[in-house]
């Protein structure tokens, strides 16, 4: 097959990025899913918090999800389920596993937007054996949402991201007992929403500070040792405790899925796992863009609907043969902010305004968030607190490039730190 608009995934970010691409006058597109449905991850997500900046209203992860299938239906946007693709080359040619054998595209332009994983337990190298009733937070919402299955009725979560604070709650509501959310940081690394929503709602503690020293059970999980840790985030073994338990959930962190990107060539930001974009979201491979969870992990799925749109528009303005003019100038995250997405900026072809999106490394309070273009400050957004389990967003404006032509450094760091 030869196609203009190649998308790797049917998630938010590829149903998003097509129908972008769409509007802006590319018609030879196609998604490539490897699941046996569109939607991604939100097929899962049941409970409600979706879409309150893309729509204006309370949806679920299916309904939000469903909006963008039906757009994507009302184009007639091609798509293919359980195809699974295999390689990228550096000239866009793609190699497909599907039911009906191997397929190979020829594209114009490729948008990546596999979306992401979880960390697996064997990451974490936790002493004990390898007992039935460990699974990873999203493994269980799955068969508990999608299966129709408990994994467990006394529940211990280790780590606290979004999806574990999830389900806490989930697993509450279905009868069973979470007995605790244990945390190694000193914070969350879920949204501040989800904490009060989730687990102070039900009255379920949150142990910050501590981490799981030992899984008990032979052939089931039967309990977990639990310790503090010190500032160095070593267990201290004199505050050991067991809690009795049959299910351990795993919470500890997502991964942007990037294997394929890996072998194409695309080069991966060492602090998100993410591919390293310019303004146009494009990578290192001309012609090869990325967006959504596979670029960086967002917090809602708003935002990744957002540069998802930015992503099509701009694969069609490369398809349709619009050409960069300038080069692009990198943005150094400092001062406790731990990366920026985009990386680096054209202020010549750059839109009128960009999101600039970036998340902290620690808990600060009363702080500043400021933008420099070179030793001149544009922006200074003042924060009561900032934690890395939120991601930030800043408004750049092309104006300002205009105000200072010859700009060679642009630095965003933190100010005024506590």
């Amino acid at each position: 097959m030869q196609v203009d608009l190649a998308v790797i995934g049917g998630g938010p970010a590829g149903l998003a990025a097509a129908v972008a691409a769409r509007e802006a006058g590319i018609e030879d597109i196609i998604i490539l899913e490897r699941e046996e449905s569109l939607g991604g991850i939100l097929n899962q997500c049941i409970h409600n918090g979706f879409g309150l900046h893309t729509f204006k209203e309370e949806l679920t992860g299916p309904e939000y999800a469903g909006r963008y299938i039906n757009k994507v239906m009302e184009a007639a946007i091609p798509y293919r389920l359980n195809t699974m693709v295999l390689s990228i080359s550096p000239d866009k040619k793609i190699i497909a596993s599907s039911g009906q054998g191997l397929l190979e595209l020829e594209a114009k332009a490729v948008i990546l937007a596999m979306g992401c994983r979880e960390r697996p337990r064997g990451a974490l190298n936790i002493p004990g054996g390898r007992p039935v009733g460990i699974y990873t937070a999203g493994t269980a919402q799955h068969f508990v949402n999608i299966k129709g299955y408990m994994p467990g009725k006394e529940v211990v979560i280790l780590g606290s991201g979004d999806i574990g604070l999830i389900m806490a709650r989930r697993m509450t509501l279905e009868g069973a007992r979470v007995k605790a959310v244990i945390e190694l940081m000193p914070y969350s690394g879920g949204l501040n929403r989800n904490i009060v929503q989730c687990l102070d709602d039900y009255g379920i503690p949150l142990r910050l500070s501590h981490t799981i020293t030992e899984i008990i059970g032979k052939e089931r999980v039967e309990a977990v040792k639990a310790a503090r840790v010190d500032e160095n985030r070593r267990p201290i073994y004199e505050t050991e405790e067991t809690i009795s338990c049959d299910t351990l959930l795993l919470s500890v962190g997502l991964l942007p899925e990037n294997e394929l990107s890996k072998e194409a060539g695309v080069k991966l930001s060492p602090v998100t796992g993410g591919p390293l974009v310019g303004d146009n979201l494009q990578t290192n491979m001309e012609g090869v863009f990325a967006c959504g969870n596979v670029l960086h992990v967002h917090d809602l799925v708003d935002f990744v609907s957002e540069e998802s749109e930015q992503a099509g528009r701009n694969a069609a303005k490369y398809i349709q043969g619009s050409s960069r003019a300038g080069k692009g100038i990198e943005i150094e995250a400092t001062g406790g902010i731990r990366y920026c997405v985009p990386a680096s900026i054209d202020p010549v072809s750059m839109e009128e305004s960009l999101s600039l999106r970036f998340r902290v490394g620690d808990v600060y309070k009363n702080s500043s968030i400021a933008l420099y273009l070179d030793e001149n400050r544009v922006i200074n957004k003042k924060r009561p607190i900032l934690t890395p389990g939120e991601m930030e967003t800043l408004i750049l404006k092309k104006e300002w490039f205009a105000k200072y032509p010859n700009t060679k450094k642009i630095i965003l760091k933190l100010e005024t730190k506590e």
